[in-house]
């Protein structure tokens, strides 16, 4: 399964691609619509659903419009943070320190994540870990078959996310990577929310967070 990603300015974030042999799955579609637009015309296969790793704005402001565009794919999100999509002060786009920024107001989600049990989407399987601690509701998404995981805004390239927001915690963002990512093997790629991507390996010798 190819992993596509697409930078995006705003806040660079990175969005995903999960592409099998017969569709695609977006995640975390970011600021860079048009962009986004390419890759998926690029790959020019359904767009089946849309992963939200967490609900900040950096990771949803390009949904509704990808939603319209593609006759409305399922999105799936943590139950923890499913009215953040509709609470702009929840999702970050409300705050006064982001009055330049549109606020962004989505429609519910579809479906909301079932974690530590393995799932499948038509030809794609895939396990979802619950890793809080940058947000309430944030996950990871393991991949075992490709030997891959998308972290979010969880663990990054010998670092980690932000604990400072709302529902922020720096001992639950620990603990999640601990109990959560670093029991993954080794050689699994990493491909974090932000920045370029590394391997559980890597995070466990050179990250000085541990």
């Amino acid at each position: 399964m190819p992993i596509h990603q697409s930078f995006n300015a705003l806040a660079g974030e990175n969005t995903y691609y999960l592409e099998s042999q017969t569709s695609v799955i977006l995640v975390d579609p970011g600021s860079d619509l048009q962009q986004i637009l390419m890759q998926l015309q690029r790959i020019n296969k359904p767009l089946i659903a849309i992963f939200l790793t967490h609900t900040h704005y950096d990771h949803i402001f390009s949904l509704e419009e990808i939603r319209n565009r593609y006759q409305n794919p399922p999105v799936y999100v943590s139950p923890l943070e499913a009215d953040w999509l509709q609470e702009p002060i929840k999702n970050l786009s409300g705050l006064e320190r982001h009055q330049d920024l549109p606020t962004i107001i989505c429609q519910p989600a579809e479906v909301t994540f079932e974690t530590d049990k393995e799932l499948v989407l038509q030809d794609f399987s895939f396990r979802v870990l619950a890793t809080p601690g940058h947000s309430i509701g944030g996950i990871s998404l393991v991949w075992d078959e490709e030997e891959a995981v998308l972290t979010g805004d969880c663990l990054f390239k010998e670092t980690i996310g932000r604990w400072d927001l709302p529902t922020g915690n720096q001992e639950q963002l620990l603990n999640s990577i601990r109990q959560q990512l670093f029991p993954l093997p080794d050689h699994y790629l990493v491909f974090p929310g932000h920045g370029p991507s590394t391997s559980i390996g890597h995070e466990k010798n050179h990250n000085p967070f541990f």
